[in-house]
């Protein structure tokens, strides 16, 4: 054991007993002690060293670090350490953390030692930052010191501290080579640890890993793949791995599995048209040359394929020698296995897109392509010169009377228990219940329609049969009909047998198969009367036969006699068709034809969307200036209805209170009647006022409030008429612009309610008992004085005459101006009145509220929807590449495909 190990496990005091096995260590040393006192130089260190080590051994701390405090030579430092474990065993840490700290040395196990020591103790008092801190010194030291490294990996892994983790495994493995190390980091990455960091950081290591083993390697770079997708960091990894596999340069013997399949899946998503093509031209020319490098056997042709695909647009992306080798791969490749799988992924990616982008193929478009995915019936096609006999064969196959010569829509008919029938137009999809509707809406409307409804001979043969228009139609007939020819798996061409076969129509049949070159076409000859062992009927069947196979050699030629009463022969020669065709190699014929025509379309319809969002605009501004008008229409219909009905109230309160100033002065001055000779007129100013407020209470109520409240109501129902009209004319408005919305979109209802308070409020203000506060109109200075004022001295020379006192105090009464107790009287009285008629403007303002709110919110619609068209129109027009780009890269797609599945054939510029 070499000295420093001795130290570290305190043992060096065997080096000084060694022989002495049979005694004490303490003992022994302490022999020894006394020897070296006695020398003439001595040095205790040694042994103090050594016994300070024993006494820790047997647990006897604070002796040991007694004997430890007086080493002075070389050992001071490990000494000092000593120090610090003996007080660490004693639970004193923080005197411990000292002693570690006072360690000064250039031993590299020491320091590494100190460290651990801090490590442990570090966790003990719970500081785990200076812990991490200590372990990753003692690994950056020494990482080659036992137990040192897997002791930092546990921490972290224990700490959560991934970032630690996934550095020390990083450095770890490019220091060792270890797979162990490599395994460990994977690890991480497989459980997300790696995700958030940067991916040049696996750079050096994963160029270590390929040298040492490919295997391991594949697999963590897979691992990262997947880590780094749907993450930020994706295109940085692309490109890192990219960069690094240019410069690895892998062996295409090796087989690259998991790698090849990555390069796939992603491929698949970069061109999924959610990516521009100015950001893919920094990753696709590297990812398709790399991955042609690596890809497997079975992906060797859809990577060579892409290759080529992208060469064709983008020449100058690509070396010479990588298109080269793809050449020569897709020329070595088999192609025996059809990649259908490839065309519908296409297909369904367009279609995801353009939803996507709201540009819609049409409810026509949608419900064929529908069809074709979805079903797996055979789709038996009908079509002819003749409409008669055309309509006679599909109505014999169906059972029953569905079709006439006269039909103009194309009807798919499906069997089903349940009868349901769809009339499709591009624009909408609706149901219809009875039987003669469809039948009529068939030979009205150029439409599609989809039949389903119990058909024995369909589901017998598992058939969907399409019953189109005449192609000998006009051109628009013949470009509706086009479609369903690559929906269908075979076309059965029905022929007139009554005459020999003409040009006109063989001519629509090669015309047919000029549009569609695989679609199988087959003749039935329909209303052969007489028997085919006629040997008329043979030789003419025969030269009809011959014709037809100069054209089609492979068509089939039935001769249908009407005679066949339960369709058996008919039923057998349908059949003959559909053995041994393939619904799934016509399946990837059509989705091809439905791809391309949808890159094709999809253009068309991008202008027909802008164009939509201009006109959309338009209308709303349209719409703005039509509700801006109603606005001001019903604003001035309030101002002329609030001055109507403010003004005849106006009229009604004047009227009333010309009618009590006129009267009540008239009432207060026949109030002298009370004036007799036995009056006491001391009091006489009591009695006047008590009758005169008596008599204004009676008038006003029996009086005034009658003919008011008459008038009033009069008014109210004469208000009611105005608010009618308005409503009336708002009714009308509404009406007019949800006519131009298609769909009730405004309700200008007004609050009629409005005129229920206004009776509550009559009401209460003309109903009879009003009391009136109690007017003081003769004032209490004595009735004497005011007879004196008007006698003057002659009172005194009359006082015994009553009769003459009586008549002057009546005088005085009569005689008396009341304008200013009149006016006093009519304002209390008028007071509620005229503060109804204060709030009659507001009450109009909230009958009118509704439909005010009502038109602004449709204007603020108006205006949000304006600016989100106009928002999206100049993303459209200025960002065209969004809608253009996508289309690119599935017309690459489909070049692709048709490079993996006719690569030993020529393929043709893409149109």
């Amino acid at each position: 054991m070499t000295l420093e190990k001795q130290l570290i496990n305190k043992c060096y005091y065997n080096t000084l007993t060694e022989g002495s096995e049979n005694e004490h260590p303490i003992k022994v040393l302490g022999d020894l002690f006394i020897l070296e006192q006695q020398k003439e130089v001595t040095d205790l260190s040694y042994i103090r060293f050594a016994q300070g080590e024993v006494y820790f051994q047997n647990k006897d701390y604070e002796t040991a670090i007694f004997k430890w405090e007086n080493i002075h030579n070389e050992l001071m430092p490990w000494a000092q350490k000593n120090i610090a474990d003996a007080n660490f065993e004693l639970d004193f840490l923080e005197i411990a953390e000292e002693y570690y700290k006072l360690v000064e040395t250039d031993s590299d196990d020491l320091k590494v030692e100190v460290l651990l020591q801090l490590f442990t103790l570090y966790i003990q008092r719970d500081k785990l930052e200076m812990a991490a801190d200590s372990i990753k010194n003692a690994v950056e030291l020494n990482p080659d010191y036992p137990n040192v490294t897997d002791m930092a990996r546990s921490f972290f892994e224990e700490q959560q501290d991934f970032a630690s983790g996934v550095e020390l495994a990083v450095a770890e493995a490019i220091r060792t080579e270890s797979l162990f190390w490599f395994e460990v980091l994977e690890g991480y990455v497989k459980e997300g640890h790696t995700a958030a960091i940067a991916p040049s950081y696996f750079r050096e290591l994963l160029m270590t890993l390929y040298m040492i083993n490919e295997a391991r390697f594949e697999s963590l770079v897979a691992a990262l793949w997947d880590s780094y997708k749907q993450n930020d960091l994706y295109f940085q990894w692309l490109k890192e791995i990219n960069y690094l596999l240019l410069d690895v340069n892998p062996r295409r013997s090796s087989n690259w599995q998991e790698l090849s399949k990555q390069y796939k899946e992603t491929y698949l998503e970069l061109m999924n048209g959610t990516y521009l093509i100015k950001d893919l031209s920094d990753y696709i020319p590297f990812h398709l040359t790399n991955w042609m490098k690596i890809a497997t056997i079975s992906d060797t042709l859809a990577a060579s394929s892409a290759v080529l695909a992208w060469n064709e647009l983008y020449p100058a992306w690509l070396e010479d020698s990588v298109v080269s080798e793809a050449e020569d791969l897709v020329g070595q490749s088999n192609h025996t296995n059809k990649h259908m799988g490839d065309i519908f992924l296409i297909f369904e990616s367009i279609r995801k897109w353009a939803n996507s982008k709201d540009l819609s193929m049409g409810e026509r478009a949608e419900s064929i392509i529908d069809e074709l995915l979805d079903s797996n019936n055979f789709h038996l096609l009908i079509t002819g010169n003749e409409a008669t006999r055309k309509a006679s064969i599909v109505n014999r196959l169906l059972g029953k009377e569905m079709t006439t010569a006269s039909n103009s829509s194309t009807v798919l008919f499906k069997h089903d228990e349940q009868a349901e029938v769809h009339v499709i137009t591009d624009q909408e999809e609706k149901s219809i219940s009875v039987l003669d509707d469809f039948m009529q809406i068939a030979e009205n409307e150029q439409t599609h329609i989809r039949c389903k409804m119990p058909i024995p001979f369909l589901n017998k043969n598992n058939l969907s049969l399409i019953d189109t228009p005449l192609l000998t139609n006009q051109r628009k007939s013949k470009k509706d009909v086009i479609p369903y020819l690559y929906l269908a798996d075979s076309l059965l061409f029905v022929l007139n047998s009554d005459s020999l076969l003409t040009y006109k129509e063989i001519e629509t049949a090669v015309k047919i198969r000029e549009h569609v070159p695989e679609l199988p076409i087959h003749f039935l000859l329909h209303n052969m009367e007489q028997s085919t062992s006629n040997q008329v009927t043979v030789e003419w069947l025969e030269k009809t036969t011959s014709w037809i196979h100069t054209y089609f050699p492979n068509a089939k030629v039935f001769a249908s006699s009407q005679f066949d009463e339960h369709n058996s022969q008919l039923e057998e020669f349908i059949q003959s068709m559909v053995n041994g065709y393939s619904l799934g190699e016509g399946s990837e014929r059509k989705i091809l034809y439905y791809s391309k025509q949808l890159i094709k379309l999809l253009p068309k319809k991008r202008i027909e969307l802008e164009n939509s969002i201009v006109n959309t605009i338009k209308w709303n501004e349209e719409m703005i200036t039509k509700l801006d008008g109603a606005v001001n229409q019903l604003r001035d219909t309030e101002e002329e209805k609030a001055q109507i009905i403010k003004r005849d109230y106006s009229k009604i309160v004047n009227k009333v209170r010309q009618e009590l100033m006129a009267s009540i002065p008239d009432l207060l001055k026949d109030c002298a009647e009370l004036i007799k000779e036995d009056t006491d007129f001391e009091n006489i100013h009591v009695t006047l006022n008590d009758e005169m407020n008596k008599r204004i209470n009676k008038h006003i109520d029996e009086t005034v409030l009658p003919k008011l409240h008459e008038e009033i109501q009069i008014w109210i129902a004469s208000s009611e008429g105005e608010f009618s009209d308005c409503w009336a004319l708002l009714n009308e408005m509404s009406v007019s612009f949800n006519q131009l919305y298609d769909e009730e979109k405004l309700s200008l209802a007004c609050d009629f309610k409005v005129l229920d308070d206004w009776r509550r409020d009559i009401d209460r203000m003309t109903r009879s008992n009003i009391q009136l506060e109690k007017f003081t109109i003769i004032k209490g200075s004595a009735s004497s004085q005011l007879f004196m004022k008007s006698a003057g001295k002659l009172l005194g020379a009359i006082s015994q005459n009553k009769g003459t006192l009586q008549n002057k105090f009546k005088q005085s009464i009569k005689n008396k101006d009341y304008t200013k107790d009149a006016q006093s009287i009519t304002n209390t009285f008028m007071q509620q009145l005229e503060f109804f008629g204060k709030t009659l403007e507001r009450d109009i303002t909230i009958f009118f509220t509704n439909p005010f709110d009502e038109l602004n919110r449709a204007i603020e619609e108006n205006q949000q929807e304006i600016k989100a068209n106009e928002q999206s129109l100049n993303n459209m027009r200025k960002n065209p590449e969004v809608y253009t780009d996508p289309l690119t890269l599935f017309e690459i797609n489909i070049r692709q495909y048709e490079w993996m599945n006719h690569a030993d054939e020529k393929v043709f510029e893409y149109r």
